[in-house]
């Protein structure tokens, strides 16, 4: 009961980190955490089919655009006005923090069953975590959730990105102290991810939610030395695999929070949330331009596929009280 206390304690930081800023992230272990950081842990994690919708509140009414006060608009001339993602994707419940690999047809997002459970509810209630869904035929698959954790252990994953094999996650977690990156390797033999490692950073970097393009990592942080709020930073592996000092990505910042960074798959656009919507800035000759507004309002933390389609979360809110989270996709105008 002493570990389940303290990553409730944890947690609780953490609030989540998929969905709120985690400015003061902190990446030191305890002497257990220590020792699995330096091999990789080859626990073979075992599949357990969830009915998440079963654990959806009955009273849970399903938000739909002609409910919504607050519906999310284009305001650039090659997006047409985001449309939410159908059923099975999104419920009654939170679906947020989309990835779409860029080829469109695979989506892995996070859920939780009823948004305004606290959070240390949330990592007892063994649905709260990262799904995916395939689209086949045009039409996405029942969303199954994805085990990252040991059997009987306690962690709340989110805020995923996956390159190719490798998924890079964001937990809270038995045996580690605070909120923290890992890797994970998928094992195509027994379709499961395997090869978990912690991802170290220095404590002073406060690497918040990244993006990672190339050999180039973006991430947001309100670490000293940025323009106030969160910033977002940007970082270059040098050749022996380490990460250099993160660098202020001054064209793109202001004194207000900008984050969660999301480039496209060329790299020629980078998207970040900021005064709850999404703007866009554009590679050119190097160098970011000032990001121009594209969606609003209620719009948060882009994936974008290769044929330029935004997926987001969208947030539907009845006063000042949030009702449910669903995943909206704004599809690229096709030139004619």
């Amino acid at each position: 009961m002493k570990r389940c206390t303290l990553l409730i304690l944890i947690v609780l930081l953490a609030v989540a980190g998929c969905s709120t800023p985690n400015q003061e992230t902190d990446h030191n272990t305890s002497a257990s955490a220590d020792s699995q950081s330096k091999e990789t842990m080859k626990t073979e994690l075992t599949h357990v089919a969830v009915d998440r919708e079963s654990k959806i509140p009955p009273g849970a009414v399903k938000m739909v655009s002609a409910t919504d006060d607050n519906p999310p608009l284009s305001y650039a001339s090659d997006f047409m006005d985001p449309v939410p993602l159908p059923y099975p994707i999104n419920t009654a419940g939170g679906e947020d923090s989309a990835f779409i690999l860029p080829d469109g047809q695979t989506l892995y997002f996070f859920f939780t069953p009823d948004v305004s459970i606290p959070v240390e509810q949330q990592v007892l209630d063994q649905t709260t975590g990262i799904y995916i869904s395939h689209r086949l035929n045009n039409a996405w698959t029942d969303p199954e959730r994805v085990w990252l954790q040991d059997p009987g252990k306690l962690a709340l994953d989110g805020c995923q990105i996956v390159m190719d094999s490798e998924m890079w996650f964001c937990s809270a977690r038995e045996g580690y102290t605070g909120l923290n990156w890992f890797r994970a390797q998928f094992n195509d033999k027994i379709g499961q991810w395997e090869n978990r490692t912690l991802v170290e950073f220095p404590e002073q970097w406060q690497v918040g939610e990244l993006h990672i393009f190339a050999d180039t990592l973006y991430f947001h942080s309100a670490r000293p030395g940025g323009q106030g709020g969160l910033d977002i930073w940007m970082m270059e592996l040098a050749d022996d695999g380490s990460w250099l000092e993160p660098v202020n990505v001054m064209s793109v910042n202001s004194d207000r929070d900008e984050g969660w960074p999301a480039l496209s798959p060329d790299g020629n656009e980078l998207w970040i949330s900021k005064d709850y919507a999404l703007w866009r800035s554009l590679n050119v000759n190097g160098q970011w331009t000032e990001p121009e507004k594209v969606i609003s309002p209620l719009a948060g933390e882009a994936t974008i596929d290769q044929d330029g389609n935004v997926y987001f979360t969208h947030h539907f809110y009845k006063g000042d009280k949030m009702i449910e989270a669903d995943i909206y996709v704004a599809y690229r105008k096709i030139d004619s």
